[in-house]
């Protein structure tokens, strides 16, 4: 895909209710430009994937769609296995539909992991304290070296633009000159997303929450929090929000050993 190409993948990702954040193309396309692909027949778009990859090692496939009246045929095998051939040698990511887990399984050699879970609704902000800062006030260096602790491979290039999405805000926590947690919250099409959300403990990120949260101004807020991760289900469930979609984790080849008790939110279905 081309830049202009991935706008409209965007758009039939909010067709498909994803709800994608207003500044995310661009964000997505910086990760990786090299990594989107498109599905034509006679010339037309019919399916879009994509298939970013964080340097050698890792990459993460996703916004696999195809055009409502030609599913079930071979549109998407097609653009899956294109995907996984641009990634080749390298461990994979997906977010994948709970229910075509045994196909993923079966068909491509994904192992399910552990589920995502979307939580939504309205949350009260709190004040913010004086260890929570902007994140964009703190060294990038320092905020990329606190980030990779949780992902499986370096991703500065998506990170700083991710960090200047204009409709954005970013926290960190601060003690001292040591960095443990941050946050950010983008707008979407329909209220505001939280992605990422890591923090050293439950403390430090309930603080963070709801200092984005307040970010929000009384609209709703759609926060994944890994299953896996009790701590950040309790947070989300004790301030009212509810389940209102889910995704399977798995990834071909090794299962990455993160510290999950750190990962409060999934950064993006998309992307990882």
């Amino acid at each position: 895909m081309t830049r202009h190409d991935l706008g409209m993948a965007v758009e039939w990702a909010a067709r498909e209710g994803w709800n994608p954040g207003l500044d995310d193309a661009e964000a997505f396309f910086a990760a990786d430009p090299h990594g989107f692909f498109l599905a034509e027949r006679d010339g037309e778009a019919v399916g879009a994937i994509s298939a970013v990859s964080y340097g050698a090692d890792f990459g993460f496939v996703g916004f696999y769609i195809v055009r409502p009246e030609l599913r079930g045929h071979r549109h998407g095998l097609l653009l899956a296995e294109h995907a996984l051939a641009a990634l080749e040698g390298r461990a994979i990511g997906i977010d994948g539909v709970l229910a075509k887990q045994r196909q993923y399984a079966k068909f491509f050699g994904f192992r399910f992991a552990y589920r995502n879970i979307r939580y939504g609704g309205v949350v009260a902000g709190r004040a913010a304290g004086a260890e929570i800062v902007p994140a964009r006030e703190i060294p990038f260096e320092a905020v990329a070296a606190y980030d990779r602790r949780f992902f499986p491979a370096e991703r500065e290039r998506f990170l700083r633009a991710w960090l200047a999405m204009p409709h954005a805000i970013d926290l960190g926590w601060m003690r001292g000159d040591r960095l443990r947690g941050y946050g950010v919250i983008r707008q979407c099409r329909e209220g505001f997303k939280i992605g990422p959300l890591f923090a050293d403990d439950a403390r430090i990120a309930e603080e963070l929450f709801f200092a984005l949260c307040g970010q929000a101004g009384g609209q709703p807020v759609f926060f994944d929090a890994p299953e896996v991760n009790a701590a950040a289900v309790r947070m989300a469930e004790h301030c009212g929000m509810r389940e209102v979609f889910a995704t399977a984790r798995m990834y071909r080849r090794e299962i990455p050993a993160l510290p999950l008790d750190g990962i409060f939110g999934v950064t993006t279905f998309e992307l990882g």
